[in-house]
């Protein structure tokens, strides 16, 4: 069954703000030049890295991809929901990119982009799947 969303004076939505670290076994040689535990941080579509810490692209282009799903609210058995650690590009570097959701923020539609919203009529229905 599903909800229509017929309010438009709401604009708002969520995402999560995430944080994506490197984990490894402690033996474990790490070939990108990262170190256990080094992470960024993303808030909306801002992506932080600690004063002094870089990020290899390469790693960097394994999870971008998933980071905007990661960021959204998924159905409990979704993958996206209990999947959370992504392989090194490397083949031979058995570290991983671990993201983990860490708070919610809220949006609004208005503030994030210049193209309206399309008005409420019976053929454009939004629909949300409930949970």
């Amino acid at each position: 069954m599903s909800q229509i969303l017929s309010d438009h004076s709401d604009d708002s939505f969520q995402l999560y703000d995430l944080r994506v670290e490197v984990v490894c076994s402690p033996n474990e040689r790490i070939l990108c030049g990262a170190k256990p535990g080094d992470y960024f941080t993303l808030q909306g579509e801002t992506l932080h890295l600690p004063p002094g810490q870089g990020f290899s692209i390469y790693s960097l282009g394994a999870v971008l991809p998933l980071l905007a799903a990661k960021q959204r609210v998924t159905h409990p058995h979704d993958w996206m929901t209990t999947d959370a650690e992504i392989a090194c590009p490397d083949p031979h570097c058995k570290s991983r990119l671990k993201i983990v959701r860490t708070g919610l923020r809220t949006f609004r539609h208005a503030e994030v982009t210049v193209v309206p919203l399309p008005p409420p009529n019976d053929t454009e229905e939004i629909r949300v799947a409930k949970e």
